[in-house]
């Protein structure tokens, strides 16, 4: 897999440490409350898990599968729910956990569904963002790092279900999406 990437754009010991910080904003900003962090699915499961860690206060979990690729490389602008959560949001404080905001279109549609649905708050906390390849504004008020419009995997990011596992983000050469 190592030989697929063309350059580590974050390291682990970067994600470790910026999750922290992030999981000590988290704690203080919701102190005395019981928020519901939502992972979507499959892409922030590893960020979702150093993050929690790293919270020092309760929290619950939820998850929901949401689908804005067809296995691409970029989104298809359709916006799917595959799996909803099994807990109501009404009333509750949600931050939405997400690997990586590109174009803005499922966050935004998960936000709007959400307060729709009755949330007291919604926030994302976000692994990356791409703000040159924003379609549509997102406030992200936890964000890891922001990168430069290139292709990556790793630490949850795919190509076609492959290098999730990868501990660090990295960006994937072009013959290997270009075949």
């Amino acid at each position: 897999m190592i030989e697929d990437i063309k350059e580590v754009l974050v390291d682990n010991k970067k994600i470790e440490a910026r999750c922290e910080e992030l999981g000590k904003e988290i704690s203080k900003d919701y102190q005395g409350r019981l928020p519901i962090l939502v992972g979507l699915l499959k892409g922030s499961v590893p960020f979702m898990a150093e993050l929690i860690k790293h919270i020092t206060i309760q929290v619950e979990t939820e998850y929901m599968v949401v689908s804005s690729y067809g296995g691409g490389i970029t989104s298809s602008g359709e916006i799917q729910i595959i799996n909803d959560l099994t807990i109501s949001p009404q009333g509750r404080d949600i931050i939405i956990v997400e690997d990586i905001v590109d174009s803005g279109l499922t966050l935004d549609t998960i936000i709007k569904l959400l307060k729709y649905r009755g949330a007291s708050s919604v926030e994302v906390a976000c692994l990356l963002s791409k703000p040159d390849a924003r379609k549509v504004e997102v406030d992200v008020k936890y964000l890891g790092f922001d990168i430069k419009n290139e292709f990556v995997v790793g630490f949850g990011l795919d190509y076609d279900q492959l290098y999730r596992n990868l501990p660090f983000v990295g960006i994937l050469k072009e013959e290997i999406y270009k075949k």
